[in-house]
């Protein structure tokens, strides 16, 4: 079996010099106590606002202990869309990636005059690497909607099969990049927005856990011995990528890839983060199929059954699908009763426990189990105080002059959008108070982006406390002079937006294409201070060290990732806008200092 081999390890000096980067970092971190490290978290003391908190803020050493940064590496574009994009290299059918030019860098003025002589002058304050919907899939998982691309031929993916290997190939690009593409400067953390798992599914969880701290992930459920889907089940209407079978993606001009499936099922191996990372949930991770609160035993039980429906006819895929889209099923009891109705339309599969929907509790418990350390932080910004007080949201120290804080957007009574309780929106505020008062920018990290929080819904644990939408944390985040920017992903599309609050204040919120629909992209972010009344947010996009070009014949766990991009690429219904305006890709976005 022939081999393409992961352009993120053609050349050894590339990984010497991110070893180097990573060391810089974390001694740095270490010196002065950054949350960067594995660290103690504590909550909030003062019981009346442990009340509204409960989130973790980790504890900053003396600055006695701080140590000098380490020498910044020379400004590059290797490895980056600076150099060069996936982009297809034939015109019609299925169509085949190659190397294609790079996106140029687009300076943005919305918020302030960039000046002259800035590039010599400039500080850099925080760099960091954004992951954003990876969306781990449990392809074989019962509780599935693949039937809906009866109604809607996006509804299911060719790719979704091969959503670890294309992780675990993001994580090998962003440990063999050369620290921050602009400045050189260390990345200090890597930072995922949710979504991090596709189905709320126990399984899902280990293989994103192990892939982001490093070892071996099986990404198989069911039947140890083979795999156990609509990829084997003769429906046209799904590939069938083994089978000779003339299915609906074969007539497109979709491969047959013998020993497909096998692979997509075997043991990979991922060499984990090198640098810290944290992690925000999104709604995938918060509910069942992102979108169904918890509470029912129904389809708790069915999630690790041996039945799965893998067919419907397109008007009843129509009706559950509009039950979705307008929010009309927030608890899954129209979705149950269309299960219930179609028993003897379900096929066997193997039950396996390992597929049962994981509660906000386990998610926190899971991030701080010690087997997941990785390169750290222990918990990866949660901690017990959040166990304790059932909460999904924390801040931690980046650096002297800044703070991150993760929120929790997830609206747990159900829908697949979002929105904030108060307790939450005060602790946002007073946490960027006290930044403030310390001197620190503020960097704000959520899964939902402003104008997908519209879902009010009250949270059955906390009935009596208030939802806000979007336009809520705006105003809160508008009013704090020491925010630089809004960092989030949910919508699956590279979009910049300048933001000015109501005293004047500008940030700008940055949201970041998904990695499980093409381009599959991650963010680096630079927050530079141009010494000259204004700041630069420095945003660099990458994309995984797999090759653009595929060898149908190539299944190792590099060949797969290669594919697993140009499946995306070539998916019935996929949009096209995705990777934005040049103006929402590879930046330089200029602002005042507050």
């Amino acid at each position: 079996m022939s081999r393409i081999r992961s352009v993120a390890s053609s050349a050894l000096g590339v990984h010497r010099r991110t070893l180097l980067a990573a060391t810089g970092a974390v001694s740095l971190s270490a010196g002065v106590g950054y949350a960067l490290r594995p660290t103690d978290s504590q909550a909030a003391t003062a019981s009346a606002d442990a009340a509204d908190a409960g989130a973790a803020t980790a504890k900053e050493a003396p600055a006695a202990a701080r140590e000098a940064a380490a020498a910044p590496l020379a400004p590059y574009t290797r490895g980056t869309t600076l150099a060069g994009v996936a982009a297809p290299r034939t015109s019609s059918g299925y169509r085949r990636l190659g190397d294609g030019p790079g996106w140029q860098r687009v300076v943005r003025s919305d918020l302030a005059a960039p000046k002259s002589g800035r590039a010599g002058r400039r500080t850099a304050l925080a760099a960091f690497v954004q992951l954003t919907d990876l969306h781990l899939i449990d392809s074989q998982h019962p509780l599935r909607l693949e039937f809906l691309r009866s109604t809607d031929v996006h509804a299911w993916r060719p790719q979704e099969a091969l959503t670890v290997p294309g992780a675990i190939s993001l994580v090998e690009r962003v440990n063999a990049l050369r620290g921050a593409p602009v400045t050189g400067s260390p990345l200090h953390f890597a930072m995922t927005t949710g979504n991090n798992t596709d189905n709320n599914a126990k399984s899902e969880l280990e293989w994103f856990l192990t892939i982001m701290s490093g070892g071996r992930v099986r990404p198989n459920t069911g039947d140890p011995r083979r795999y156990e889907g609509v990829q084997n089940s003769g429906l046209k209407q799904y590939w069938q990528p083994d089978a000779a079978t003339r299915d609906a993606d074969k007539q497109l001009g979709f491969p047959h890839i013998e020993g497909f499936l096998a692979a997509a099922i075997r043991e990979m191996n991922s060499p984990g983060l090198t640098i810290p990372w944290y992690s925000t949930v999104g709604n995938h991770d918060a509910m069942p199929l992102g979108t169904y609160g918890h509470g029912d035993s129904y389809l708790a039980e069915f999630a690790v059954g041996g039945k799965k429906l893998m067919s419907l006819s397109a008007s009843e895929a129509k009706k559950l699908q509009d039950t979705l889209k307008g929010d009309t099923d927030p608890k899954g009891t129209w979705f149950r009763d269309l299960l219930k109705a179609h028993s003897r339309d379900l096929r066997s599969v193997t039950p396996d426990d390992s597929r049962a929907p994981f509660t906000a509790v386990e998610y926190v418990k899971a991030h701080l189990d010690p087997a997941y350390k990785g390169a750290g932080p222990v918990g990866h910004g949660y901690s017990a105080a959040n166990v304790e007080a059932g909460t999904q949201y924390y801040s931690f120290r980046i650096s002297d002059d800044v703070i991150g804080i993760s929120l929790d957007t997830c609206d747990a009574g159900g829908h697949y959008n979002g929105s904030i309780g108060a307790a939450q929106l005060k602790w946002l505020d007073r946490t960027l108070k006290q930044a403030r008062s310390n001197g620190s920018y503020a960097l704000v990290f959520s899964h939902h982006t402003s104008g997908t929080m519209t879902n009010l819904r009250p949270d059955p644990a906390r009935p009596n406390d208030r939802r806000h939408g979007g336009e809520d944390v705006l105003a809160v985040l508008g009013r704090n002079t020491n925010v630089v920017a809004w960092v989030n992903g949910h919508i699956h599309r590279n979009v910049i937006t300048a933001r000015t609050g109501s005293g004047g204040h500008s940030f700008w919120e940055i949201s970041t294409a998904s990695h499980v629909d093409f381009p599959q992209l991650a963010r680096v972010i630079e927050v530079v201070d141009n010494k000259d009344g204004t700041l630069s947010l420095f945003t660099t996009l990458i994309e995984s060290a797999a090759p653009h070009r595929t060898d149908f014949t190539d299944l190792s766990q590099t060949g797969l990732a290669a594919l697993y991009r140009e499946l995306s690429f070539n998916a019935p219904g996929a949009s096209t806008t995705l990777a934005g305006n040049p103006g929402d890709r590879n930046t330089e976005l200029v602002m005042k200092k507050g």
